[in-house]
């Protein structure tokens, strides 16, 4: 009995070591999320989606490029960045979420990419039909979650020549049955759930 957990027990720690050198050559792509934790401010922790221009972005912190990156530099550099808001180089931990959904073969036609975060049920990439809408994707995101801001939903699109555009979306509104203008998305769009204040 004794050598069986024994044997047990070593293969598991095998099995650990095989899997670290591939979690440390792992690149970060758009589509995947993060999980972020800081062990001297609890409020910091949070999900970092990495957006189709490879960057997330970190609270306190803004917008960083992370696309390239392995998990351990990103890592570093939130905890630099951090850094003068503590009084020394605060404690993150940083590590995979979710990976960026992986096509099968011949999927993708009529399809485009579409990135949901915040406050939804199921944040992250969104692959939706051409001509899909911003409530419609909403709704294949699990739609918002009962903390959300829903008068405040905002879907941010950028262009090739490095303009962006912000346009907003009052799904209250909506389900109190007042019009709201349709919204149909393209490929690359961001729609951002905010969280709900105290008092709203």
């Amino acid at each position: 009995m004794f050598k069986a957990i024994l044997r047990l027990a070593i293969a598991a720690i095998f099995a650990v070591v095989a899997v670290l050198p591939a979690a440390a050559a792992y690149r970060i792509k758009p589509g995947d999320t993060l999980k972020m934790q800081v062990l001297e401010d609890s409020s910091l922790n949070s999900d970092l989606l990495v957006l189709p221009d490879g960057s997330v972005t970190v609270p306190s912190v803004g917008t960083i490029q992370a696309a390239g990156d392995s998990i351990e530099t990103l890592r570093s550099v939130i905890a630099k960045r951090l850094t003068p808001n503590f009084a020394t180089t605060p404690t993150v931990y940083l590590s995979i979420g979710s990976l960026a959904p992986v096509r099968s073969v011949g999927s993708g036609r009529g399809q485009i990419d579409v990135y949901a975060m915040g406050e939804v049920a199921k944040p992250g990439l969104v692959e939706v039909r051409r001509g899909t809408t911003l409530l419609q994707a909403l709704a294949q995101a699990g739609g918002p979650t009962p903390y959300a801001a829903t008068k405040r939903i905002q879907l941010r699109r950028s262009f090739k020549n490095g303009q962006s555009q912000i346009l907003h979306f009052d799904y209250k509104a909506l389900m109190s049955g007042a019009a709201v203008p349709t919204i149909v998305l393209q490929r690359g769009d961001v729609i951002i759930v905010p969280t709900r204040r105290l008092f709203e």
